[in-house]
């Protein structure tokens, strides 16, 4: 078996404020695969959101140990963590995040301007991401301009456009109606099938049922099956 891309051992995320301490996370032990098409499922409050942000290496863990492609996330600098979010790691968040005033091409090649790439090979790139989400021809279009769907797809190509190898989707299809949502989840599926490693929160079940693993949160902890750790 290959290596895990992700690796968190007993992590746990304490919030403080004044005496009371809420544990998000309580010693979460989890391992995520290259190829991975990972559902971690859960209710309001019950971590999914925190979790998702220490993968993401948005937070850092109060403690245990996460290591990405072995390399422990706390040995590095903030200019480190700022470039592995950039190159390795696509965010899909659940309420787009789309730029208004923008179009599907520009807000879809906005990353790259943040790091500094020629304009003339961003638009090349954000034109091959839209096209590989089946957006070709409304990169001129404004998010008010298209439906939710295809916004949720603008998201999905701005988090392709570093070729990230790990992508992690936030309630993807939780602004959407089912059958919007469904070609969503297809096209997610798709990515997967072509190499690359998604990690989706929801509360949705179809999710759940859709994907090759599927996790269960509740009380800061993960479990294999939704009854696990019941009372």
């Amino acid at each position: 078996m290959s290596q895990p891309i992700v690796a968190l051992e007993e992590i746990s995320k304490v919030y403080e404020s004044g005496q009371v301490h809420v544990r998000a996370l309580d010693s979460v032990t989890l391992d995520i695969y290259p190829g991975d098409l990972l559902a971690i499922m859960g209710p309001s409050g019950s971590g999914k959101t925190t979790l998702m942000e220490v993968l993401g290496c948005l937070m850092q863990p109060t403690s245990g140990q996460y290591r990405f492609r072995g390399r422990p996330i706390e040995s590095m600098t903030p200019d480190e963590l700022a470039s592995l979010r950039g190159e390795e790691i696509g965010f899909v968040f659940q309420a787009f995040n789309l730029l208004p005033r923008l179009t599907a091409l520009e807000n879809v090649e906005l990353p790259l301007s943040y790091r500094g790439v020629p304009r003339r090979k961003r638009q090349e790139r954000a034109h091959a991401a839209l096209a590989r989400v089946g957006l070709d021809a409304r990169v001129h279009h404004r998010p008010s301009e298209m439906s939710g769907g295809e916004r949720q797809r603008v998201a999905i190509a701005r988090a392709l456009i570093n070729e990230p190898s790990f992508i992690l989707a936030d309630e993807p299809t939780g602004n959407l109606d089912s059958k919007t949502g469904q070609e969503i989840l297809d096209l997610l599926r798709e990515l997967e099938q072509a190499g690359s490693t998604i990690v989706m929160v929801t509360h949705d079940d179809r999710i759940g049922a859709a994907a090759e693993r599927c996790l269960f949160i509740r009380d800061g902890r993960v479990y294999d099956s939704p009854d696990a750790g019941m009372p």
